[in-house]
């Protein structure tokens, strides 16, 4: 190791970057037709049925060149503050202003400025979660103090409020992050659950930090389009009082990931405080984004937007669900919310049973998917991996319909090789 090389620490893939630096070795680049990323963390970008039109252009002004407000623009801020108040505060007395807003480039930066503005705390965390939770945590280890609460198949991949409170009593939790709808099990904690999820916050001083990423990707228990978003912003009572930070942006629910517009809703004391955090980690968003951003929210156009992504979602969670049980992949608790399956490889042959064996065996096929060990986060790296994971794979149906079922094909083809007797059932058509 030279010089340079021993200054640094090893710094950890996040699952999907991972998963693409190894598809690169084998040819992939973005937008192959030949390659199905089954494992990518955005939804399709491109024209969908029902949707408005893609914005295509946005101008860029003389003032745009120079550096923005650090908390984002007044015009955005209040934009958001609006679209949280239509969809959830309906007949509400509190409602969110500007000053309940803080936009940032992107989510990830939105979660890393909320971690940084974090005081000396006990955070809890679940497994499994999202993967960039693990760094994101580490970073602050000095001051933050996590505390696992891992879930499994059993509980439905899901901290109940009942236990979630038992955990806030037995650690003194000062914060609780989660994503909501759950990366990558498709989980979600409904209005009812958040309800009380809330009162437990409430009472015990325990700050909710949600992670509401894919709260437009909802499904009923048939798997048919669910009817409207979820959020936590419709069970608060007090915006200015209630210990609620919620995380959103358009990167998923508005399928603008590439524009880098995140934004955090919350008392306005705390927004504050991240802004200030902000000003040393970031120093602001582009304003030319944020000005395109405001024709996005735009109530009309973004109801038919969300309205379209959930019937169109819905659809490919049904083609993914039937195909990966054909095949002989458990999902025993289907997604309700996000675009992914989690989903249990442990009955497949050998070697194909183990997620790694099976990550790269597709890959071979120019398929990509994300191993399960990625999930089992561990910010202080104080527990071996759960050996678990090796037998859970996150599948995504964020791509397009036909690379979708393309991807589904080649590994029907994979496990046919592997002389695995499929399910009885109409095979996956390749378009």
């Amino acid at each position: 190791m030279n010089s340079s090389a021993a200054t640094f620490r090893a710094v950890p893939y996040m699952g999907v970057i991972y998963v693409v630096a190894e598809a690169v070795k084998l040819g992939f680049t973005n937008g192959d037709p030949d390659w199905c990323n089954l494992g990518q963390g955005q939804p399709e970008v491109g024209t969908i049925d029902g949707a408005p039109p893609r914005i295509d252009a946005m101008k860029i002004a003389p003032g745009d060149h120079a550096y923005g407000p650090v908390a984002g623009t007044q015009a955005l801020r209040q934009a958001v503050a609006d679209h949280y108040n239509r969809l959830y505060r309906a007949g509400h007395r509190s409602q969110y202003t500007a000053d309940n807003v803080v936009i940032s480039a992107g989510g990830r930066l939105a979660l890393s400025r909320l971690l940084a503005a974090l005081g000396n705390v006990v955070l809890g965390y679940q497994t499994p979660d999202y993967t960039a939770y693990e760094d994101m945590i580490a970073y602050h280890a000095h001051r933050v103090r996590p505390v696992l609460v891992a879930t499994s198949a059993e509980d439905g991949f899901q901290v109940s409020a009942s236990r979630f409170e038992s955990v806030v009593r037995a650690h003194h939790l000062g914060a609780y992050l989660v994503s909501n709808p759950c990366n990558p099990t498709g989980q979600v904690l409904e209005e009812t659950e958040l309800e009380r999820y809330l009162e437990v916050a409430r009472t015990q001083g325990c700050t909710l930090l949600l992670d509401e990423f894919y709260s437009h990707f909802i499904y009923s228990a048939d798997g048919t389009a669910g009817e409207r978003p979820v959020s936590a912003a419709r069970v608060v009572g007090d915006v200015d009082r209630d210990p609620v930070l919620i995380v959103d942006g358009l990167t998923k629910n508005f399928r603008y990931p590439g524009w880098r517009i995140g934004w955090i809703v919350g008392p306005r004391d705390v927004v504050e405080q991240v802004a200030r955090a902000a000003s040393a980690i970031d120093g602001g968003p582009p304003v030319a984004t944020q000005r395109a951003a405001l024709e996005v929210l735009a109530p009309e156009r973004a109801d038919q937007e969300t309205r379209a992504v959930r019937s169109i979602f819905a659809r490919k969670r049904h083609i993914m669900l039937e195909a990966l049980r054909r095949l002989g992949v458990r999902v025993p608790c289907a997604s309700r919310g996000t675009f992914y399956l989690w989903g249990d490889i442990s009955r497949l042959p050998p070697p194909l049973n183990d997620a790694d064996a099976f990550f790269r065996a597709a890959l071979e096929r120019r398929v990509m998917v994300v191993p399960g060990r990625f999930f089992d986060v561990n910010p202080t790296a104080d527990r071996p991996p759960d050996p678990v994971y090796q037998s859970w794979v996150r599948f995504s149906f964020g791509p397009p319909e036909d690379n979708v079922r393309l991807g589904l094909a080649r590994l029907e083809d994979l496990l046919r090789s592997a002389g695995r007797p499929l399910a009885t059932g109409k095979r996956v058509v390749a378009r």
